[in-house]
């Protein structure tokens, strides 16, 4: 990674602003479910505190819209990050660039660890005001950016701090930023990419990109419902992003002239969740106006499967279907399953649909890097960089 990390810098007993993505799902509203993010950056904090820092940790949660929402407070973070660490979290809910919270920093003694509220309860986060930033940069004299799933974000927390403290990566963004990078520039081959999930929109200039890198591309969920459609097929009430029908058109046009080999669902599990229909399985090209495809068929996970047994590369992110439902959860299962049967692939999995949709949690033990970033994850792979990246002081 060509940007500076914690590594590189001297933080000795400092007050550093570490951006954190925690945006967990609670259950119940009082507790924290998966925590599989939080316990991503447990390296860069214990590094950090081994430095006896004095830690102020920035992260936002659901999406309150610019106001202070009691269902979105952070409070319930801090004290699952205070088990895991097994030391007190101080959750900090004065306002940013008040005296009252200035004062708080100032009394924080080396090794503790601090966290403020939820960043989006303020509108100027979002709109990375710059008079906001620089208040929350009086919080710390170093920012540390661990947060990769919301580098694509150009906020406050982000990007406009980064403009008044030196700025560097911790070592979750740095692991992420070079997994990633490897997976796409230099593949074990060959390289399988796996793509799913509801909407075609934010995934089909990724579908673009990959077929200049992989060797096989998979495609499915409501994505390849777009895919279908473009190829002619009838995909009745099937979620279907009717704005990128032509360009998926183009694609196929470009797949068959590269090295890269696209498969799509040869057959689906129909439904209609509205009425409770579950009505079986047929092949793609038999899709009935009055049903949708929910689900990829046995026939597709033979194929999807052996091409992810011969993979030496796997990159995936979405769902195969509508996995909340058990009845049509069984093809993303199919895939998890396969992805974790090859041992000898280094595999990538990421996005938030993709990780909720795992059921068997111990599976991902064989993953070789869970991403702690969705949309991020699609953006890198396209573009090579983030927002939140390029904002880092160089080497």
């Amino acid at each position: 990674m060509n940007k500076k990390t914690i590594r590189d810098i001297d933080l000795a007993g400092k007050r550093v602003l570490v951006r954190v993505d925690y945006n967990v799902s609670l259950l119940n509203g009082i507790r924290v479910g998966d925590d599989t993010r939080i316990r991503q950056t447990l390296p860069t904090l214990e590094y950090l505190l081994s430095k006896n820092c004095k830690l102020f940790l920035v992260s936002h949660l659901g999406r309150p819209k610019g106001k202070k929402v009691e269902e979105f407070s952070l409070k319930p973070v801090a004290e699952h990050l205070s088990k895991v660490l097994d030391k007190k979290v101080e959750l900090f809910q004065e306002k940013i660039g008040s005296k009252e919270l200035l004062t708080r920093v100032s009394q924080a003694k080396e090794g503790s660890v601090n966290m403020l509220e939820n960043i989006r309860y303020y509108a100027e986060e979002e709109s990375n005001d710059e008079v906001f930033a620089k208040k929350l940069a009086q919080v710390a004299e170093v920012f540390v950016n661990d947060a990769f799933g919301v580098g694509h974000r150009a906020h406050a927390s982000t990007v406009g701090v980064a403009k008044y403290l030196p700025a560097v990566a911790g070592f979750l963004l740095e692991k992420e930023v070079d997994i990633i990078s490897k997976s796409i520039e230099d593949p074990k081959k060959p390289m399988v990419a796996i793509i799913g999930g509801a909407k075609a929109e934010t995934k089909i200039t990724l579908v673009d990109r990959l077929l200049e890198k992989a060797d096989v591309l998979i495609v499915g969920g409501g994505v390849a419902n777009t895919f279908l459609k473009a190829w002619g097929y009838e995909v009745g009430k099937s979620l279907v992003d009717h704005e990128m029908v032509e360009l998926a058109k183009k694609l196929f046009w470009k797949a068959s002239r590269s090295k890269t080999r696209m498969l799509l669902p040869t057959d689906v599990v129909l439904g209609d969740l509205e009425k409770n229909i579950h009505n079986g399985v047929v092949a793609g090209d038999k899709i009935s106006k009055d049903m949708q495809a929910l689900d990829i068929g046995p026939r597709t996970q033979a194929e999807f499967g052996a091409a992810i047994a011969g993979a030496g590369t796997i990159i995936w992110n979405g769902p195969m279907g509508v996995y909340e439902d058990s009845r049509y959860a069984t093809g993303t299962d199919f895939v998890y399953h396969a992805i974790a049967e090859n041992k000898e692939s280094l595999s990538i999995v990421g996005g938030g649909d993709t990780l909720a949709a795992l059921k068997e949690k111990d599976f991902l033990k064989t993953i070789d890097h869970v991403s702690t970033g969705g949309g991020a994850m699609l953006e890198f792979i396209e573009t090579g960089t983030l927002a939140g990246i390029e904002a880092l002081l160089d080497k």
